[in-house]
């Protein structure tokens, strides 16, 4: 039995690839949205995140939202954007 090392570099290439990967899939998915803008309910089906997730995102300033009605509303390019950046976090 054949023993690999693997070294940082290579798990930090692997994980590039994976963000890239899912990146793709959710941009898939996103495009199947007609709609600029999006309710809290939806963004968390989407991003299969948790409420609290999606409010900590909102609080910090990663993720905007416009607030009509008691309703937090999302525009999909800023989810897309957030998307965008988590490649280059890290």
């Amino acid at each position: 039995m054949a023993i690999e090392i693997l070294t940082k570099e290579d798990l930090q290439i692997f994980r590039i690839e994976l963000m890239n990967e899912l990146k793709q899939l959710f941009l898939q998915h996103i495009s199947r949205y007609s709609k600029d803008w999006l309710k809290s309910n939806e963004v968390r089906k989407l991003l299969g995140i948790s409420p609290n997730t999606l409010q900590n995102l909102r609080v910090t300033g990663k993720l905007h939202s416009s607030k009509v009605g008691g309703i937090h509303y999302y525009r999909l390019s800023e989810i897309e954007k957030l998307l965008d950046s988590s490649d280059h976090s890290n």
